[in-house]
């Protein structure tokens, strides 16, 4: 089904047409057959921030059809899409001011959500909770989603204030629930967050000369599996009971702004595609059915100093990546598609898991469209942003360790950073003004994105590690004790850095299976900031006050007169307390929920 085209100047290399597998073996559930490519692409709409009038971003259950020949079913959504939110695009230095709220139903997944993880209450089936993070954003501890800081339905409105004082880049808003949060946002609740700067405006007459406007995509790439009745399946497997943590699962279905293998007519010449791996699970190797050649532009935190030329490039859940993708050289009516060819890890292949392997289809219309040409240089040059900077050398190493205790049960063990539970005291404080090297020990084969909240970091490589002889040296205590102990005497080769499409600012770096991933990050002051990132904060985010921390003296405001001190019961009937600091999690989100996040603190 797949076209075969030319590539430019660059010679197309035909691949066979790309099928799912015909066997179905019982160890995991298949959605029904579904065409390819007769849904068109939809693209959200989207909502300009300004700093003198507040967004209204309103979590709600609505119904959506994901297929042509699929019914309408439930989801959740942000505003009036019916799946997904819509796309927020925001300035450099404006404030963003958020008025958000919820008016959800019951949960569409109520029978699937597991009241034996941390947090989850038996009242959230009919009262699904809410807590929206800005993923990549430099944001004060009280906005930033914090998973313990939780919105009922119908119970009040809550302010978020995002500052904006980092770089123009690819930032994303989503639900970050305690314990449900792949629940909610496998349910639709997420968006793209777009933060421009006078260099990349978003205009046709942005200065980078880079595509804009039609030729400009946001693309949010998902996977499932669909019940017989078209319903969304959060359970992939029935090894592991209803209503029972799975540990996470390979879709059969590949999504795009919420449509299963849409088609898009382009224009014949260059688009500029925002790319989101927004799946619970998957990690992809994503390239085109002709082998063609595009470019990398750009990570979370930014546009790269040039473009990199490749024909594939391995994207995990949370990353983001800024492409060019020239359509020039197709003749009017062929096509193209967009492919994945990564096998799943081992413990999703030996029930039978296999690779997702399509997404979209592109098909050339007559027009020529954008044609400009792939800029030579993005940062460093007259009217450019700075360059990104070399990687800076850290003054401390922190190693931290990525695991799942062994055990043999149905549903599989819990999932681990450093061998914590999520409500364990030890955990990482950073000294803000610092750069440090953190040495995330992955001795799991699976690979792990890892994601830290507040900052940016590079990444500084990867090196194998014989994880059998370090385990047999550090024997893994009992869950509850910290574990990370140093790698160094059992590296199983030299570190290969980054790749080049992955050399700029990000969030949330792909720790590779049986290997160490160190990545380089500074953690900034309260005076680069704009707000104590220590701030002590109340867990009820319809109340809207902070206090420094111990030792700061910052003029903050006090507590309100209502305020419900640590303990206390609100008229919603959540218990409230305060809160501080931010997370780092696996951006796997069944990972996430059950156990493999961890609360740290930028301390003074």
């Amino acid at each position: 089904m797949a076209g075969r085209l030319g590539a430019g100047s660059s010679s197309a290399v035909p691949v066979p047409d790309i099928e799912l597998p015909p066997v179905k073996l019982p160890t995991i559930f298949h959605s029904p057959e579904m065409a390819p490519y007769v849904d068109d692409l939809r693209v959200p709409s989207a909502i300009t921030s300004s700093p003198s009038q507040p967004i209204e971003i309103i979590a709600r259950t609505t119904s959506s059809r994901f297929h042509r020949d699929q019914p309408k079913v439930p989801t959740m959504a942000y505003n009036d899409e019916s799946y997904l939110g819509p796309t927020i695009e925001a300035h450099v230095g404006e404030q963003t001011t958020v008025h958000y709220r919820s008016e959800l139903g019951k949960h569409i997944f109520a029978a699937d959500l597991d009241t034996s993880l941390h947090g989850v209450a038996e009242r959230y089936r009919d009262e699904p909770v809410t807590s929206m993070h800005l993923h990549g954003g430099a944001t004060p501890p009280e906005f930033d989603g914090n998973p313990e800081r939780l919105m009922l339905p119908h119970h009040g409105t809550a302010l978020f204030e995002f500052p904006n004082r980092q770089e123009a880049g690819h930032l994303w808003y989503h639900d970050h629930a305690m314990a449900i949060t792949r629940a909610n946002v496998y349910a639709g609740l997420a968006g793209m967050y777009f933060l421009r700067d006078d260099h990349d405006t978003g205009t046709p007459q942005n200065p980078l000369g880079l595509p804009a406007g039609e030729y400009e995509i946001p693309l949010i790439l998902q996977e499932k599996i669909f019940r017989p009745d078209g319903h969304q399946s959060l359970r992939s497997t029935p090894v592991v009971p209803q209503g029972m943590w799975e540990g996470g699962a390979v879709g059969d279905r590949g999504l795009v702004n919420g449509k299963v293998w849409p088609k898009m007519t382009v224009a014949r010449g260059l688009y500029r595609f925002r790319l989101i791996n927004a799946a619970s699970f998957s990690v992809w190797n994503l390239f085109f059915s002709n082998r063609m050649r595009f470019w990398v532009i750009g990570n979370e935190g930014g546009l790269l100093n040039a473009p990199v030329a490749t024909r594939s490039f391995q994207a995990a859940p949370g990353e983001r990546f800024d492409l060019l993708v020239d359509f020039g050289s197709l003749a009017p009516g062929e096509t193209v598609d967009l492919c994945n060819d990564l096998v799943p890890p081992f413990q999703a292949a030996i029930l039978a898991e296999v690779a997702m392997p399509r997404f979209c289809r592109f098909i050339a219309g007559a027009d020529r469209g954008h044609r400009r040409g792939v800029p030579t240089r993005l940062r460093g040059g007259h009217g450019q942003p700075r360059p990104v900077p070399p990687i800076a050398t850290p003054t401390r190493v922190r190693r931290v360790s990525v695991s799942q205790p062994y055990a043999l049960r149905v549903p599989p063990a819990i999932m681990s950073l450093n061998n914590l539970r999520y409500s364990d005291p030890q955990i990482e404080k950073p000294r803000a003004g610092t750069t440090e090297r953190w040495d995330i020990i992955n001795i799991t084969p699976d690979p792990h994105p890892v994601h830290l909240h507040l900052v940016m970091f590079r990444v500084l490589g990867r090196r194998p590690l014989r994880t059998v002889e370090y385990q047999a040296a550090h024997p893994q205590p009992p869950l509850g004790t910290r574990w990370a102990p140093d790698p160094s005497d059992f590296y199983a080769g030299p570190m290969r850095g980054p790749a080049a499409w992955e050399a700029g600012w990000k969030d949330t770096v792909h720790a590779t299976g049986g290997h160490v991933t160190s990545i380089i990050v500074r953690f900034p002051t309260a005076d680069e900031l704009g707000f104590d990132p220590d701030a002590i904060f109340s867990s009820d985010p319809t109340q809207s006050w902070t206090r420094p921390s111990l030792g700061q003296e910052a003029d903050r405001p006090a507590p309100s007169a209502h305020h419900n001190h640590a303990g206390a019961t609100p008229a919603h009937g959540m218990v409230t307390k305060d809160l501080q600091g931010y997370v780092w999690h696996c951006h796997i989100l069944d990972h996430e929920d059950h156990d493999m996040m961890l609360r740290y603190r930028v301390v003074p």
